[in-house]
């Protein structure tokens, strides 16, 4: 079994801790590991020792102290796009470190995977990318699909969806680089439109990264720059009053179920990186202090998220719940949630009767079935 971890976005460390928490938590008498990092460069390795910080903020003060330099030892990797019996081919370099023409040869090794859990948060992971070259590798994986996990990661498309489904969101608009060179003033009108305060987003990240919350109008044109740095295209949503953060937990394929609903009290004005990862305040409560009608209305809505845009395997749900009005509304669907020690996804289903190991148990098993499903598909009109 691979698990992927890492990769090339800022979710990076929070990707290495919830791949140690999978790594210690996972069943050796049914699975035998082979951690595969994706360097920040996008360089795929297998290496020396696998991650063993179970919380985000160990491997990102580590990552800091080290200069963001990668770990040293391993060997290179590389997944082939075509199906084989090798998931897998490693290269250990030779004496010359090129293995092209002096010095001693690199050497290629397979290595057979029969499933692989990518836990990698953000894009080029959580995007679809590497779910579409497992596609044409034909190695079952844990998780949403191509398409679902695309949509999962762009907020703005992901909107479009839940609308069309019928799911409350917040107001919003988004818009991309391109509007903002040529059409700034139409852009920020439109913005201010949605009313005070504002949540400007990169359209395609996640772990709250690039996330502004906007009280006064002369904070809007550095929020939205500061977002234009990490994506091409930007989300703008209306805040919600008084909100309360509520997540809910979805596992399954065809007929998804979802966990027990769980309150986010942040040690911030709103739940972002830091309050996620570096502060000690924010707290979780789980089960959430909701009355029963309103618990069922955030699992169905939950699973009608899940089911708006195809997802199968896993997802969390994120809800905002305002104080001020009583209205809940959806706000992210997340289709490789977080897996460390903090993280809400195993919390609340732990919290509904499914602990850790279990959890990770049934997800591969949601993966092999849904691979077995595929393969019965035909191929050829012919």
């Amino acid at each position: 079994m691979g698990v992927i971890y890492g990769g090339r976005s800022g979710e990076h460390e929070i990707s290495v801790a919830s791949a140690a928490s999978i790594l210690k938590h996972l069943d050796r008498e049914k699975f035998e590991p082979v951690p595969v990092c994706i360097e920040k460069d996008g360089r795929w390795t297998l290496p020396d020792r696998a991650p063993v910080a179970l919380a985000a903020a160990e491997v990102i003060e580590g990552t800091r102290a080290a200069a963001a330099k990668p770990l040293p030892g391993g060997r290179d990797a590389i997944m082939p796009a075509h199906p084989g019996t090798d998931t897998l081919l490693t290269i250990e370099r030779g004496a010359s470190g090129s293995g092209g023409g002096t010095g001693t040869p690199a050497v290629v090794t397979g290595l057979g995977l029969d499933v692989v859990f990518p836990v990698l948060h953000g894009p080029f992971g959580e995007d679809g990318t590497v779910q579409g070259l497992l596609e044409l590798a034909n190695v079952p994986y844990v998780g949403p699909g191509v398409m679902a996990s695309a949509v999962g990661m762009d907020k703005a498309t992901m909107k479009i969806l839940f609308e069309a489904r019928g799911l409350p969101v917040t107001p919003w608009h988004a818009f991309v680089a391109a509007d903002w060179a040529r059409r700034r003033d139409d852009v920020l009108a439109r913005s201010l439109a949605l009313g005070l305060p504002l949540f400007v987003k990169p359209s395609n990240l996640g772990s709250s990264v690039g996330i502004s919350k906007v009280k006064a109008a002369d904070a809007l044109v550095p929020a939205i720059e500061e977002a234009l740095s990490f994506d091409r295209k930007v989300i703008i949503e209306a805040g919600v009053p008084e909100p309360r953060e509520i997540e809910c937990a979805v596992l399954g394929n065809d007929d998804p179920l979802a966990s027990t609903a769980g309150e986010v009290i942040p040690s911030r004005e709103f739940y972002d990186y830091e309050a996620k990862y570096l502060d000690e305040g924010s707290k979780t409560i789980i089960p959430a202090d909701l009355p029963a009608s309103q618990l069922a209305e955030v699992q169905r809505l939950a699973i009608e998220a899940f089911k708006a845009i195809d997802a199968c395997g896993m997802s969390r749900v994120d809800f905002l719940l305002s104080r001020a009005t009583g209205a809940l509304v959806v706000n992210e669907i997340n289709t490789i949630p977080g897996f460390t020690t903090i993280s809400m996804f195993a919390k609340l289903w732990e919290a509904s009767g499914v602990p850790y190991p279990d959890l990770v148990d049934r997800l591969i098993r949601l993966a092999m079935e849904r691979h077995a499903e595929k393969q019965r598909l035909r191929t050829s009109a012919f």
